[in-house]
């Protein structure tokens, strides 16, 4: 005990606590910074959700992206109050679980490029945030090519024995040729890149299924190949969940055959309903009409008034880092545009969408707390099953989510929003509607 402390008993530091929380709470009150409901209780000056938050088996999920990579989660020059080092990522893990998140997504680079100069590696940045947290599932980022089946089935089965079934992955097929070409991977055109992603994902779960897998692919081949441990057996869950994103033919066809969840970027109305009806049907031809689930990315920014957020928003545009983001859209032209059908991520993406990796502005979660618990409820109807999120400031931004809009999204699904999509696109589709001009 420190010199300071030790003058006092317990129950004189217990009453001092008390009397600072006291003075302390009528601040957090007028700043909008508790919940106000009975509920929710204070963790020292933290929120916490109430044990119950995540209850409801139809409920829609979030995710958060991890700051794994440096610069933020958008490319302007704007100050972000958001860290990349493990010890911060760590305290933004543990206060998502705490506020009702249920997972959380690593970001894969090899080398720097537009904004991220320093990259921590997905897999075990991902590991050392799960021995941290108790309830949280991270989804590691997985590139085919830099890594090979065997070692990453090998790895992820490990890692969910460590952590009692709470990895997960996401297959990216690679968009960043430099990424590929400066470490001596051959860098596939579109549609081979989705082609050897597909078998990758067949070989992990082939790996993680089979007491011997044999599989014999044109980028990968397996003999008789024994993995034990397997990952750990849960009900519902025969591997570790397997994420995978994109827009293009080759994606959705991913998605619908092989996937668990398909991740989509920002969109209109009409683009979620076109997206998600393909795929669905997709997945139904092949047998697998009940398997297929969607998450989609979304930028959050929660004012006290619309005009604010989109104050904010326009700021962050404003001031985005214009080399870099005219780079990124050169880079991904490859990923989007390059393709056949002109459906692939990014083929539509303006200079102000770019500025958030994935169309996040797209997705419209900006303006007040009502508005976007609102919008999410639309999402949701429209059959997304988790929303991915991204903050400007995570220092702060990921507890303002848990304690200000997630408990409103809950208590509104109590009352059975987000189930009636024409009462939804009703009540806020206009804002996704897609306009002439665009």
């Amino acid at each position: 005990m420190s010199q300071a402390t030790a003058a006092f008993t317990e129950a004189q530091l217990q009453a001092i606590s008390a009397i600072v929380q006291q003075a302390v709470l009528p601040l957090r009150q007028k700043e909008g910074l508790t919940n106000g409901d009975a509920n929710g209780i204070s963790n020292g000056y933290h929120y916490t959700a109430p044990e119950n938050i995540n209850d409801a088996p139809d409920r829609v999920k979030f995710a958060y992206w991890v700051p794994n990579v440096s610069g933020g989660l958008v490319i302007s020059k704007i100050p972000q109050r958001t860290k990349w080092d493990y010890e911060s990522n760590v305290r933004y893990a543990q206060t998502a679980e705490n506020v009702g998140f249920e997972f959380a997504l690593s970001q894969i680079r090899f080398m720097a490029g537009y904004g991220a100069e320093n990259q921590h590696e997905s897999v075990s940045f991902s590991q050392a945030l799960l021995h941290s947290t108790k309830k949280l599932n991270v989804i590691a980022a997985l590139l085919p090519g830099p890594w090979n089946p065997a070692i990453a089935a090998k790895q992820i089965a490990s890692i969910d024995n460590y952590s009692n079934g709470r990895i997960s992955v996401n297959i990216v097929s690679g968009w960043f040729k430099a990424e590929f070409t400066s470490i001596g991977q051959w860098w596939l055109e579109h549609a081979e890149r989705y082609r050897r992603s597909r078998e990758f994902i067949e070989c992990l779960k082939g790996i993680w299924t089979n007491e011997k897998f044999t599989y014999k692919g044109d980028f990968y081949q397996f003999h008789d190949y024994p993995l034990s441990p397997k990952p750990v057996a849960l009900p519902g869950r025969p591997h570790p969940l397997i994420f995978q994103g994109g827009n293009s033919i080759d994606a959705r066809e991913n998605g619908a055959s092989v996937s668990d969840y398909y991740f989509m970027n920002g969109n209109t109305l009409e683009g979620f309903q076109e997206q998600i009806a393909d795929v669905k049907e997709r997945a139904k031809k092949l047998g697998r009409g009940d398997k297929i689930k969607f998450a989609v990315n979304g930028f959050c920014i929660v004012k006290e008034t619309e005009e604010e957020a989109i104050q904010l928003l326009s700021e962050i545009q404003g001031k985005a880092d214009k080399d870099a983001v005219e780079a990124f859209g050169d880079a991904v032209k490859q990923a989007g545009s390059s393709t056949g059908e002109k459906k692939g991520m990014w083929a539509n993406s303006k200079f102000e969408d770019l500025v958030q990796y994935n169309d996040g502005f797209k997705t419209k979660l900006i303006g007040t707390k009502e508005q976007i618990a609102d919008r999410i409820l639309l999402l949701k109807s429209l059959g997304i099953d988790i929303v991915l999120l991204a903050f400007l400031h995570y220092e702060e931004d990921i507890e303002g989510f848990g304690e200000q809009i997630l408990p409103l999204v809950r208590q509104l699904e109590k009352e059975g929003r987000g189930k009636d999509v024409e009462d939804e696109i009703r009540r806020t589709g206009d804002v996704y509607r897609a306009r002439k001009a665009d």
